[in-house]
């Protein structure tokens, strides 16, 4: 019974980790988000002013996608959690679950690959932000 449960239990190690990554970028988004809020507020020159609302649109893009990523890896943590007690209970009351646990574990698993491509989703927009960034430093796109 214990060895039927680790797979879970090993999966919810793994996505606790990405969770805490997930959640770090979160937190850096939103401080981002704040700092050029204020910045924006104090802008005088239009072009200042307008290229701080394209940082902060893309920002707010960003904080929306990792948040989405966020519930889908809790989303998954928490049917694994499931997983793990109805393996349990299946043993400790000597019934076949196989096609719930499987189906739980699919769901899972598709959970975490959502997740993963939003994860993406958002390093795709980072970048992007970083291109306005090298843009105006630069006064010309940045070298490709």
């Amino acid at each position: 019974m214990i060895q039927l449960a680790i797979t879970p239990v090993i999966l919810i190690t793994g996505l606790g980790s990405l969770l805490l990554t997930m959640t770090n970028r979160m937190g850096r988004i939103v401080d981002r988000t704040r700092a050029l809020a204020g910045q924006a507020r104090t802008a005088t020159a239009v072009g200042e002013r307008a290229h701080f609302e394209s940082q902060l649109r893309i920002l707010y893009r960003r904080a929306k996608i990792i948040r989405l990523a966020v519930t889908l890896v809790a989303s998954s943590m928490f049917f694994s959690g499931l997983l793990v007690v109805m393996i349990f209970l299946a043993a400790l009351l000597a019934i076949s679950l196989t096609a719930p646990i499987l189906g739980v574990f699919v769901v899972s698993v598709l959970l975490l690959l959502a997740s993963l491509a939003a994860f993406l989703r958002d390093i795709f927009l980072s970048l992007k932000a970083l291109g306005v960034e090298v843009e105006r430093a630069l006064d010309h796109p940045p070298f490709r």
